[in-house]
């Protein structure tokens, strides 16, 4: 198996003994044929409070991911060129506002207080979405789940997907475990994803690389694309 197969941001956090548990899993890794890019919750609401300590931020906003998710812009910006240079499908998934389309029975993860408004759901300037690209409102943490996503996709010949986004170890998980049981093949781009707690991070594009997705670098995916 290749050697930089671990060579990722968990190694700081995974132990050897569980790196040999997980030699199982380990695969021949890259971009499946057919890609489409799938941006998860790149929405203004985790980008308040500035390009500041997480603590910091919330502070004032709580559903903040302060600097983690500032840190992801540029990278994300370059897969979005790269994507777009080589034609792939775009699509964006944002939360669903309407009052409608939340139960009021299930709080256990919405967090306390967050309002479910179009401004704090928005899509960040830096990635804002073209006229040929397509918007998913999901009320779940899946992009999946309950949304036309993958009907789209397969109306559209996609066998793959390039996912990025928030957080790593909610939407962004929900939506790779999703899109691999809906049979395509899932990347999801390591500096391209964020959360609000580094080891949370971490653990979880661990545990994705070797059950559902490969993990890549911002690098090699804008490699791949270019190349297309």
């Amino acid at each position: 198996m290749q050697d930089d197969f671990e060579d990722h941001c968990w190694k700081d956090v995974i132990s050897a003994e569980t790196m040999d548990v997980y030699r199982f899993f380990r695969h021949k890794e890259g971009i499946g044929p057919a890609p489409a890019l799938v941006a998860i919750d790149l929405y203004e609401m985790v980008y308040l409070g500035g390009n500041v300590p997480l603590a910091e931020a919330i502070k004032v906003h709580p559903a903040s991911c302060g600097e983690y998710a500032w840190a992801a812009i540029p990278p994300t910006q370059r897969v979005f060129a790269a994507a777009r240079r080589a034609g792939l499908p775009i699509f964006y998934s944002t939360g669903e506002t309407r009052p409608d389309a939340h139960s009021a029975n299930v709080i256990a993860a919405m967090g306390q207080g967050v309002a479910f408004t179009d401004p704090l759901f928005a899509i960040r300037p830096e990635f804002t979405p073209q006229p040929n690209d397509t918007v998913i409102r999901k009320a779940r943490a899946s992009a999946f789940y309950g949304t036309p996503l993958a009907a789209h996709l397969t109306s559209l010949g996609v066998r793959s997907v390039i996912m990025l986004g928030e957080s790593t170890s909610g939407c962004l998980r929900a939506s790779a475990v999703d899109a691999f049981s809906h049979g395509f093949q899932v990347t999801v781009v390591e500096e391209c994803c964020f959360d609000r707690c580094l080891l949370t991070h971490k653990i979880n594009l661990f545990d994705m690389h070797h059950k559902y997705a490969d993990v890549m670098r911002a690098d090699k995916v804008v490699a791949h694309l270019d190349s297309l």
